[in-house]
């Protein structure tokens, strides 16, 4: 199973402030011991969104619009993607990790092609296959 682990921002995050060199340190821990276990595919954290945009589809019309976003209680600082047998094991992972002071996270299961049933096709799910594979992702059980 795949879970999607999203960092809530914060007002710091959204002013810009970089960790220091302590937390960087307990975080590259962290993050050892998660790739040391098989646990981590992914992980990255994110500029603030006064760098980003973001685009709104109504019908053929898209709308973009130039951060920075004023909720920052929705919005998103960083990431992982963890492979693990269940929800459970990805919150043990989680609580491990090197927060306080009320940091956020969120964990959401990443779907599989299985949960798409027949609606995804033998055709489908082989071109998706050959995607992941050129990307160097394909999917180990």
């Amino acid at each position: 199973m795949r879970f999607m682990v999203l960092v809530k921002a914060s007002k710091e995050s959204e002013a810009g402030a970089l960790p220091d060199r302590k937390i960087l340190t307990e975080m590259g821990k962290y993050n050892e011991e998660l790739v040391k276990a098989g646990v981590m595919l992914a992980g990255e954290g994110l500029h603030p969104t006064s760098k980003g945009v973001r685009v709104k589809f109504s019908g053929p019309k898209r709308t973009v619009t130039d951060g920075p976003f004023p909720e920052t209680k929705e919005l998103l600082a960083g990431f992982w993607i963890f492979k693990v047998r269940s929800k459970e094991e990805a919150i043990e992972w989680v609580k491990k990790a090197p927060f306080d002071g009320g940091t956020e996270i969120e964990i959401r299961q990443v779907f599989e092609a299985e949960d798409f049933g027949p609606a995804l096709t033998p055709e489908l799910k082989e071109s998706e296959e050959r995607m992941r594979a050129k990307l160097g992702y394909a999917e180990k059980k």
